[in-house]
């Protein structure tokens, strides 16, 4: 039966959040010395939940937990407890019997509930700070599975760990939340105009906080609209124009400016930024004899200027609009004014295919006629199957037996899903001697070899550039993967002479993949701006490990705006013959 609970409005309903704390549970019963069932047991609901193809809000407030396997009644009460109130009393209870640093640790860089079991229990390391100064005094090298190399590995990860704390969330964490809140300031009573600013707005890697700006006759309405929203931990403030508000879910600021419309293009331009941006338009105003400001734009005698949309404002600076992607002062402002900026830049309607799709057959977790199915409803028309290769034996890569019974699903899934096309690829590894992982003889068969890099990141730069440049010589590669190896926050991309591969791609006429996984993001958009002038074919991806991740074509894209491509330098625009053709082109 299920637990006698009345489910009230979803609070908490991301599923990587709500599968976290239950692998951080997991690991406290653990520490704790309970049984290897009752451990497992978390470990099996997380991840139930973080590969749910539903909406977990919805099935909690319709009390059908226990449908899916795995979980009990206990376990479903607790759930229900944590998504409808954003906490769980269990969870609290047992943290607070260990170190408040401990579960932190699982934040670094490589560590893993195993690992942080032997430093607690054999070292009684409880923080990152114990755990750095245990590495110092090298009592970390005498421990079983570790020694002197894992010792350097860990400071470096606490090294890199250390440069995020605290500062940014990552682009896919926030902007989800963002749309989500915007949505509802949206329907808000009297709201006339709403919109994201901020760092958000311009789709930066990273973000501090969330800004959103309305225009309404009256804030008090919208700005109620927020801070009574689902999923709000604590209203900071809240004044006459604005709300601020800390959200439950990734313990996220938002700010909320509610102004007059007339006053609301020049709001939403003066809080989307950046900064350095805003300096470079008011200097021009000054020298056109305007004063700009959030307040509006007035001229020297204090007439206000009418200004009912952003493009009003440049215009009154005798340049282009700029894209809010662009606004970052690299090189925009010179081009807007000369009339020189791409006026085309791509859109996410622009894509017709999505690159870089893993199913079940490696590491996945949705069929391959689910991955069809999912494209072809975001209104897709192709999608690159590129499992890993037999070399990635910890991603379940493919032995060239394997690969070759799939090539007869991808046929049995294009005959029972018309107008989607399922292409037949493979990430392959790349060596580290720069040679492919598949032979020449199977690559060939294969209509798209995308290769990447996923093991021995630490090469130096003379050996790492060498390896690429080797793999960009094989005449049978088509795209370059997730070329610099970085995961935002987490892993310093490896050293590499950009330079030079960028040219040596342009020459063997191999894309670059701008894979749109938000913890990747790679290449980054300073990267794709040196592609874009070097006339280096591009692609926007989606590192698509299940259905939901097809989406991230949308930070691919957004990246790929923020590098000034347009439309023409995307190769996956095209339809699916013009995509296969333009690379075939060596």
């Amino acid at each position: 039966m299920t637990p006698d609970v009345t489910p009230s409005t979803a609070v908490l309903t991301d599923k990587a959040a709500v599968a976290q704390l239950l692998r951080d549970m997991s690991l406290l019963l653990q520490l704790q010395g309970q049984s290897g069932f009752r451990v497992r047991a978390y470990d099996i609901a997380a991840d139930r939940i973080a590969n749910l193809p539903q909406d977990l809000g919805a099935i909690v407030t319709e009390g059908r937990l226990q449908e899916l396997q795995g979980i009990g009644p206990g376990l479903a009460e607790k759930l229900t407890e944590l998504v409808t109130t954003g906490r769980m009393t269990a969870f609290e209870e047992l943290k607070a019997q260990f170190p408040a640093g401990l579960l932190e640790l699982m934040k670094l860089p490589d560590v893993g509930p195993k690992k942080v079991a032997a430093l607690w229990s054999e070292l009684q390391v409880g923080s990152v700070e114990d755990l750095e100064r245990a590495c110092k005094d090298g009592r970390v090298r005498e421990l079983k599975g570790f020694g002197p190399k894992s010792e350097a590995k860990l400071l470096d990860g606490i090294a890199v760990y250390r440069r995020a704390r605290g500062e940014r969330k990552l682009l896919g964490d926030a902007l989800p939340i963002a749309e989500g809140l915007l949505e509802r300031i949206r329907q808000a009573p009297g709201v006339v105009r709403a919109s994201l600013g901020g760092s958000v707005r311009r789709r930066a890697e990273t973000v501090s906080d969330v800004d959103l700006i309305a225009s309404a006759k009256e804030a008090g309405p919208v700005l109620d609209a927020l801070a009574n929203a689902p999923g709000v931990a604590t209203v900071i403030g809240k004044g006459d124009s604005k709300c601020s508000v800390r959200m439950v879910q990734g313990d996220l600021q938002v700010d909320l400016r509610v102004l007059p419309d007339e006053d609301f293009a020049t709001a939403l331009h003066h809080f989307t930024g950046s900064k350095a941006h805003h300096i470079r338009l008011r200097n021009l105003g000054h020298e056109k004899g305007l004063k700009i400001s959030e307040w509006g734009v007035h001229r020297e005698d204090g007439t206000k200027v009418p200004v009912p949309d952003e493009a009003t404002l440049y215009r009154l600076l005798g340049m282009q609009e700029v894209p809010p992607e662009l606004r970052e002062d690299n090189g925009e402002v010179e081009a807007a004014r000369a009339g020189k900026l791409p006026e085309d830049l791509v859109t996410l309607e622009d894509v017709q295919g999505a690159v870089h799709a893993h199913s079940t057959w490696s590491d996945g977790r949705n069929t391959l006629e689910e991955m069809a199915r999912a494209a072809q409803a975001l209104g897709l028309k192709y999608l690159t199957i590129t499992e890993h290769s037999e070399a990635a034996i910890h991603a379940g890569g493919l032995k060239v037996d394997d690969l070759k019974r799939q090539w007869e699903e991808i046929d049995r899934v294009n005959a029972a899903v018309p107008g989607m096309r399922l292409l037949k690829g493979i990430e392959v590894d790349i060596l580290e001697s720069g040679a492919l992982d598949y032979a020449d003889s199977v690559l060939e068969q294969l209509e798209v070899v995308i290769a990447s890099i996923h093991v021995r990141h630490s090469m130096d730069e003379d050996q790492m550039t060498r390896r690429v440049l080797a793999a960009l010589d094989n005449p049978h590669l088509h795209i370059l993967g997730h070329p610099t190896g970085r995961l935002i926050q987490s892993r310093e991309p490896y050293a590499l002479r950009m330079e030079e591969v960028l040219e040596r791609a342009r020459e063997r006429g191999v894309a670059v993949e701008i894979n749109g996984k938000p913890a990747r993001l790679d290449i980054k958009s300073e990267y794709v701006r040196q592609a874009v002038g070097r006339g280096v074919k591009l692609v926007v991806s989606c590192d698509a490990h299940r259905q939901e991740d097809l989406k991230n074509l949308a930070f691919a894209v957004a990246t790929a705006r923020r590098g000034w491509a347009r439309k023409q330098d995307i190769l996956n625009t095209r339809s699916a013959e013009s995509f296969l053709a333009a690379l075939r082109e060596r």
